[in-house]
């Protein structure tokens, strides 16, 4: 039996729910803080939703920010098309998203697989993109292009998701939630069970298991395709506005060897920390630590 969609994507805690139309479809999203406050808006990594964020939510709502943590095409409450699903297009849905809630400038914030949505968005939104902060995840033109600093391990995952059907199956009956969310966190850190039943559950709900992995197949797929290489060019035009990048000291999907060509893709101010004791779960491993350094950088930018 599939699990209750409000049961897992509706939960409850010091946030409102709403479901926004943009781009075509409809995305679900969790509102905190000042409606008239900074918009900052967080994309969650594969295989959450927006509950990964949950720790974040209220200290910068708290700080007057207008947060807005949103599923992603394809996962949690959002629309779940079987096509298009294409880092361009999801661009597209973020802006699409934060001008229904009636913002004109943003500052994306993007973990993982959400990051290279944040990395994409000054290079197809540039009016709107206020500034861009990302976590564990190093500019997508390094690591699609060369495999930059990619270890083995991560090139065997993604190569096993363009298999159809198998990864489907280990995610909705099998243990690939739990194996993933473990394979990413530091080597000592006690997985929260909690955790774990949110992200298997969610990853239970109806096509989620097929249009999350639609998203990592598409990166795979489209670099040697023309749409591919355009998003390539694009996106490797020097981003402009200023750049938070945060990674773990212990991340073991992409180690900190990834991250060494991220300055050359820069060209405005760029922030760069590492987070010691963490792994590639950020927002959960290193709650408190990734909420100050969220809040200095945003407080750093200017009106």
């Amino acid at each position: 039996m599939a699990p209750d969609p409000k049961s897992v994507v509706l939960r409850a805690g010091p946030w409102e729910h709403r479901f926004v139309p943009a781009n075509g479809s409809r995305f679900h999203v969790a509102l905190a803080g000042p409606p008239n406050g900074q918009h900052v808006v967080l994309l969650h990594a594969f295989p959450q939703l927006w509950w990964a964020w949950r720790h974040q939510l209220l200290p910068l709502a708290e700080a007057g920010y207008r947060v807005v943590a949103m599923d992603l095409r394809g996962f949690g409450g959002s629309d779940k098309p079987p096509t298009g699903h294409g880092t361009p297009v999801l661009a597209a849905d973020v802006a699409g998203v934060v001008r229904s809630l009636g913002a004109s400038r943003v500052v994306v914030v993007g973990h993982s697989f959400g990051g290279t949505v944040a990395w994409a968005m000054p290079a197809y939104e540039p009016r709107l993109t206020r500034g861009v902060a990302v976590l564990a995840s190093p500019h997508p033109a390094a690591i699609l292009r060369r495999n930059h600093g990619v270890p083995w391990r991560t090139r065997a995952f993604l190569a096993r998701a363009q298999v159809p059907w198998f990864p489907e199956r280990a995610l909705t009956h099998g243990d690939l939630v739990t194996r993933a969310l473990r394979a990413g966190s530091a080597p000592d850190r006690v997985l929260d069970p909690d955790e774990i039943a949110v992200y298997t559950a969610a990853m239970r709900l109806p096509s989620v298991a097929h249009t999350s992995l639609e998203h990592i197949r598409w990166l795979v797929r489209s670099t040697p395709r023309p749409d591919g290489r355009r998003f390539l060019d694009r996106v490797s035009e020097p981003v402009r506005v200023p750049v938070l990048a945060m990674h773990g000291a212990q991340d073991r999907v992409l180690p900190a060897a990834a991250y060494t060509r991220d300055a050359e893709l820069v060209a405005g101010p760029l922030r760069t920390e590492q987070l010691v004791g963490a792994g590639h779960f950020l927002p959960e491993e290193a709650p408190e630590q990734v909420s100050a350094i969220l809040l200095d950088y945003l407080a750093s930018l200017p009106a």
